[in-house]
C-alpha cells in the first residue's frame, strides 16, 4: 500500500498501542510539528503546515489520517477498525482504532501514506524547504 521509497523515515521506528509512540512515530518524519489547535485533548501533527495525522490524548483510542479517496473505501470494507473521518472530510480521511482489527504495521503504513499524501500536495516551494531538513 505505501510507496516509501523515496521517503527513509518510513516503517523506522514502531508504533505501539499509546499516545506516545504514536507522537513518537509521527514526529520522527520532516517536517513535522504538533499542537493542540482545536482543545487541549486533540493532538494534531502537521507537515509543513499542513494536518496529516491527530488523535485524542485521553483516552487515546483511535487516530484521523489522510487517505486516498478509493482505498479509504476500501480500508472501511476490510476492517471494522476503519470507518469515515470523525469530524473529517469524510472522502478524504478515515478514523482508525487503535485496538481494533487492524495491526499495528498496517497503522504504521496509513500514518505513513498519510503523510505522502499531504507532501504530495504541498506547494513547490514547500516542497523545496522539505527537503531541505
Amino acid at each position: 500500500m505505501s510507496n516509501c521509497d523515496n521517503f527513509p523515515f518510513c516503517s523506522s521506528i514502531v508504533l505501539g498501542v499509546n499516545i506516545e509512540e504514536y507522537r513518537d512515530y509521527c514526529l520522527f518524519k520532516p517536517g513535522v510539528t504538533e499542537g493542540l489547535p482545536f482543545d487541549d485533548n486533540t493532538l494534531v501533527f502537521k507537515v509543513m503546515g499542513k494536518i496529516f495525522a491527530l488523535a485524542n490524548m485521553d483516552p487515546f483510542q483511535s487516530v484521523n489520517l489522510k487517505c486516498d479517496p478509493e482505498l479509504a473505501l476500501k480500508l472501511r470494507e476490510q476492517f471494522t477498525a476503519v470507518i469515515p473521518g470523525y469530524h473529517m472530510n469524510k472522502k478524504h480521511w478515515n478514523t482508525v482504532e487503535i485496538n481494533g482489527d487492524a495491526a499495528e504495521n498496517l497503522i504504521e503504513q496509513w500514518i505513513d501514506n498519510s503523510y505522502i499524501l499531504v507532501v504530495k500536495g504541498l506547494t513547490k516551494n514547500l516542497k523545496t524547504e522539505l527537503s531541505l531538513l
